[in-house]
């Protein structure tokens, strides 16, 4: 039933020697649509295998609705089963409901009420009925068949025939189908794991409304900002605490705020000890002729001087005292310092990047495209990238985004005209990142690709994209979202002149996207990024471009300003400025 809460108390689940969760508990509430976030690895999809029943912990209690939908991978059914068979199964509980309701109303009118047996049998099945009835109306059972054919229409599956088979679905059709599935149940509590994958704008907000106005509890893990924002009541944040996860009311929005406002309570915390440290060590270094300057002492005052200068060595003793024990208490207590953020513009490589600003700067285009054509892919009539560029480019799947990235970086043989500034440096973090020598760690992959000077000024470590256990792990078993984060840092610690950026959000966590793009408002060079991600489009303050499939491209139909997209949400802007209308942009 929806009025049931979905609990777990000190979940602990281990994969060999590696604690993914230890103690973690959660209420999941009827009407609260909780969000879970962290770094990728924290344990988001195991906890909600272990939430519903997919997978045992290892110690701790969960107690579930009886009615619960999980979002699976996969389908439970085989290829060759049809549309029409898995909406069949879908609608067979609410099916089941009508035709129970039926079963217990022909029951109570055939009950004779006259007889004691009969009245005892009337009232059990009156009570059956009102049950059955309450989880009925909350479940909308009646209107499950109708509900169903909205669902398909609104995650873009309207136009699939019924009897096609699962097998000749690509796999962002089943996994639309499986959500369609999960909605039309109406269950007690929803679980879903990373739900907007293979959504395209107008079906990720639909599905937003859907899940607002479930009555159920919700709990799900994913790394769509907007979609956070636009769904959660609250948010989990399960990434390493002191405390363990920490809970957060409200939005995502809401989160960020909070977010902030500890990182400036840290901060004023630890400039605060470190500032009371230095004072303790000065004052335990306070010496009897600080205190109390020596001076001659006369023949007729020796007995006073004698006591006087025993009061003061007594209290010089006791004020070191409380000097050394507050000392050694503060500094086995005090604060790690707050990790530096993201820059695209490194401190020790500030000096060096301000003697490149005092440069004039070449008049001209960094990258000129003219009549460029790449068959079946991307036709570009016109485009110009200058040295100050902040370019988005946006489009369905298949309009040839990743492929103009790859024109500009000089990557793909095209017909046309393709000038570059000589000397020009570009870099491209592409969508599937992978290193050639897989037996090296991350920290010697680093050094390797840096050199040991750029390395040294710009440690790996000191980025904060990669956990330590991480930097010397070969980075053939890094995951993809780890060796994504260390192409990352190669950029950070060597900003390009041209830098392009194909989906950079892709596998990161949602508070690591925001330092992302945090960072590249800083960055000194050229800026052409990719994204499908609707957080940052509505955010971004430059140009931007958007392609058709098939249609040609110039820069002359490129929209400027802030929050561009028409589904802007005015709340994604109001905590900060949009991230790429700072620094030489």
């Amino acid at each position: 039933m929806p009025k049931a809460a979905l609990l777990a108390h000190d979940v602990v689940r281990a994969f060999g020697d590696r604690r993914v969760l230890d103690g973690v508990s959660l209420t999941a509430a009827p009407g609260h649509r909780i969000g879970l976030i962290g770094d990728n690895g924290v344990g988001k999809s195991t906890f909600l295998r272990i939430l519903g029943g997919a997978d045992e912990p290892d110690a701790g209690d969960v107690v579930r609705p009886a009615d619960l939908g999980l979002l699976h991978q996969e389908m439970p059914f085989d290829a060759h089963a049809t549309l029409a068979d898995v909406l069949d199964d879908a609608l067979r509980p609410a099916r089941d409901v009508v035709a129970e309701l039926e079963r217990l109303a022909d029951e109570l009118a055939r009950t004779p009420g006259e007889l004691p047996d009969g009245e005892q049998t009337g009232t059990q099945l009156l009570y059956a009925y009102d049950a059955l009835l309450d989880q009925a109306q909350l479940q909308e059972v009646w209107d499950a068949d109708r509900r169903a054919q909205f669902l398909l229409e609104g995650l873009g599956l309207g136009g699939v025939a019924h009897p096609r088979t699962l097998g000749s679905l690509s796999g962002g059709q089943r996994g639309r189908l499986a959500l369609a599935c999960l909605l039309v149940r109406r269950p007690a509590a929803l679980l879903l794991d990373e739900p907007t994958n293979h959504l395209d704008d107008a079906a990720a907000e639909f599905l937003e409304q859907q899940l607002r106005a479930l009555p159920g509890a919700v709990v799900l893990a994913c790394h769509d900002r907007a979609f956070l924002d636009a769904v959660c009541t609250d948010v989990v944040d399960l990434d390493p605490a002191v405390d363990g996860p920490v809970r957060y009311g409200g939005d995502y929005s809401s989160y960020l705020a909070e977010k902030r406002a500890e990182r400036e309570r840290w901060e004023r915390r630890y400039a605060e000890e470190q500032e009371e440290l230095g004072a303790l060590r000065r004052s335990a270094a306070v010496t009897a002729r600080g205190v109390a300057p020596d001076r001659e002492r006369r023949d007729n005052n020796k007995m006073g001087y004698d006591l006087r200068a025993g009061r003061v060595q007594k209290q010089i003793s006791r004020r070191v005292r409380n000097a050394l024990r507050r000392l050694d208490e503060l500094e086995r207590t005090q604060v790690a310092a707050p990790p530096a953020p993201l820059r695209f513009r490194p401190a020790a490589l500030a000096e060096e990047a301000d003697a490149e600003d005092t440069q004039e700067t070449p008049v001209g285009p960094l990258v000129k495209l003219r009549g460029v054509h790449v068959p079946n892919r991307l036709t570009v009539d016109r485009l110009d990238v200058t040295a100050r560029e902040r370019l988005l480019v946006t489009g369905a799947n298949a309009a040839g985004k990743s492929t103009l990235l790859a024109v500009l970086a000089g990557d793909l043989e095209v017909r046309g005209e393709v000038r570059r500034r000589s000397g020009l440096t570009v870099q491209l973090l592409a969508q599937d990142t992978e290193f050639v020598d897989g037996w090296r760690s991350a920290r010697e992959t680093y050094v390797g690709l840096l050199g040991a000077e750029r390395a040294d000024a710009v440690p790996l470590a000191s980025l904060g994209l990669l956990r330590g256990p991480d930097l010397d792990k070969p980075v053939g078993q890094l995951s993809v979202g780890q060796r994504r984060r260390l192409a990352l840092a190669l950029l950070v610690a060597r900003p390009p002149q041209l830098l392009l950026l194909d989906e950079p959000t892709n596998h990161l966590s949602p508070r690591l996207c925001d330092e992302v793009e945090d960072a590249l408002g800083s960055s000194p060079g050229a800026i052409v990024l990719a994204s499908h991600d609707r957080w940052l489009r509505r955010r971004w303050a430059g140009r931007e471009l958007r392609l058709t499939a098939g249609a040609p491209v110039s820069d002359t139909e490129a929209i400027t300003g802030a929050g561009a997209d028409a589904g802007a949400d005015a709340g994604a802007d109001a905590d900060a400025e949009a991230f790429c209308g700072r620094g030489k942009g």
